[in-house]
């Protein structure tokens, strides 16, 4: 029994499932809405709600082992990773890509039985997913690159709801994007100097701290100028509008943090954009009501 508890443990390790707590409120509030607007009800059946969990957890999963396999010779020399299960062995290369090939696989099965729409874009999703961890080997674009992975998952929402991709899902995926592209380029300032010794693509990198701020900003900006895109398009109140309100005051106080002090990255990074997509939806939510 403790090895298969051992065996659990370094696969959380590897996925970081903690982090799936950035996507999943994002797929949830567009599920609610397009079930709202289309049917009269938030509830859109336990059928919706299981797959869309699996095809969730599946999508992370495979994006998450694919990265650490990708990233493997990267992660070995740089102490802030060097203990990560791909890079000392706990979990073999072998059995990563087992991994990594099982979850695309559900991924695109469960997406079959969502609707047409959703198998066919199950492919391109997979590529999109992956593509962070080549994106940047050659382009400091991979910060947006991450952002669209999870930005998709809004879009993935309303697809499964409604089978097409109305423009409000285009809005809020927009706006995801930029919020992860954001708090990734405060992340990424751990990693400055490792990446420039090590011809690694990244904002901080090639721009340094001052313009990295600057950028990171900017790009939050942008989110809470497409969250409210959003809310107007799909027909959202009051509720919906306070919740894009506490946004803004998180992010504000995301970036004071980091700006103060570099050793709070983690606090920035996990708290407050774990709070913060849980809070909208609960707005959302109560608007819906």
């Amino acid at each position: 029994m403790k090895k298969y508890i051992k065996i659990l443990k370094d696969i959380g390790e590897l996925i970081v499932f903690k982090h799936s707590i950035f996507s999943l409120p994002f797929i949830f509030i567009a599920m609610i809405v397009y079930s709202s607007n289309l049917n009269g009800t938030m509830w859109f059946g336990w059928r919706l709600l299981l797959l869309g969990l699996i095809a969730a957890v599946s999508a992370r999963n495979f994006a998450m082992s694919f990265n650490r396999w990708a990233d493997r010779n990267i992660d070995k020399f740089n102490p802030r990773t060097a203990s990560r299960p791909s890079v000392d062995g706990r979990i073999t290369q072998r059995n990563i890509l087992i991994f990594i090939c099982a979850n695309a696989l559900i991924f695109i099965a469960v997406a079959y039985y969502i609707n047409s729409l959703a198998f066919y874009l199950s492919f391109p999703i997979l590529v999109i997913l992956g593509g962070y961890s080549i994106f940047k080997r050659f382009s400091e674009t991979a910060h947006l690159v991450l952002g669209l992975s999870l930005g998709m998952a809004p879009i993935a929402g309303a697809v499964a709801i409604g089978g097409d991709i109305p423009l409000w899902s285009l809005m809020l995926c927009i706006g995801v994007s930029y919020w992860v592209a954001g708090f990734d380029l405060l992340y990424s300032l751990q990693d400055m100097e490792y990446d420039k010794q090590n011809n690694l693509f990244s904002i901080p990198s090639k721009y340094g701290k001052e313009a990295t701020f600057f950028i990171s900003k900017l790009f939050h900006f942008q989110t809470i100028l497409f969250w409210l895109f959003f809310v107007y398009l799909a027909g959202l109140g009051i509720w919906a509008y306070l919740g894009i309100l506490i946004s803004a005051i998180i992010l504000f106080w995301e970036h004071k943090i980091v700006a103060k002090d570099f050793s709070k990255i983690d606090r920035a990074f996990f708290t407050l954009n774990g709070y913060l997509g849980i809070i909208f939806f609960i707005f959302i939510w109560f608007d819906r009501i």
